[in-house]
């Protein structure tokens, strides 16, 4: 039946791309090289459109940009939860003698994708969708669904952890671990240039 593989592209994002030159992920080559043994049958990318921000106004334009590029993976689906963006205030970590000790941010919140997830995780499982699946993601909130499908549907559930080793959660109980290195990363970007049905387009200049 073969691999179906959940990004989690929140956590794939903040644990492993930010601030990187490797934001141009390929996600076919990605999974074919984190699992050179498997047959990977499908891939299921879990998102939010992003808004713009003051300090970057292109921010959603270069993410459907990059959506467009993982279209062109035959086997591979979005799924979009939504982000709630929204002003707090929050504490210093240091704040100066006779200062206030918080400041109002801006902070912005991924929802949805955990539960997308789990939703894909178990009804694949209902169907006999595949043997084996593989969670890129640190997400601890997602250590019922592994369980679940191990123990009730008796697939093979992998874990890809996309943060430093250190942040590892420990929650997750997975069939096999793996952590991502930044050398698979870099091996597996797309093209500059990448043509679809709708014509050629190129990597966002600024990624």
């Amino acid at each position: 039946m073969g691999t179906i593989v959940y990004v989690d592209a929140f956590n794939l994002y903040y644990g492993a791309l930010k601030g990187t030159r490797f934001k141009w992920l390929d996600l076919d080559a990605f999974c074919r090289r984190l699992l050179p043994r498997d047959q990977v049958t499908r891939v299921r990318y879990f998102t939010a459109h992003v808004s713009a921000r003051p300090g970057d106004p292109q921010q959603p334009q270069r993410q459907l940009t990059y959506i467009r590029a993982l279209e062109t993976i035959p086997h591979l689906s979005v799924h979009l939860g939504h982000y709630l963006t929204h002003a707090t205030r929050m504490p210093l970590a240091n704040p100066a003698p006779g200062q206030p000790n918080t400041v109002e941010v801006i902070k912005t919140e991924e929802k949805g994708s955990d539960v997308n997830i789990a939703t894909y995780l178990m009804l694949d499982a209902c169907r006999g969708g595949c043997d084996t699946a593989v969670v890129i993601s640190n997400d601890s909130d997602l250590k019922e669904p592994v369980a679940v499908a191990r123990s009730e549907f008796g697939l093979k559930v992998g874990v890809v952890n996309p943060h430093p080793p250190a942040r590892r959660s420990r929650a997750l109980q997975p069939s096999f671990f793996k952590q991502l290195r930044k050398g698979t990363l870099a091996a597996c970007q797309f093209p500059v240039e990448i043509t679809d049905a709708q014509g050629t387009f190129r990597k966002p200049a600024n990624w």
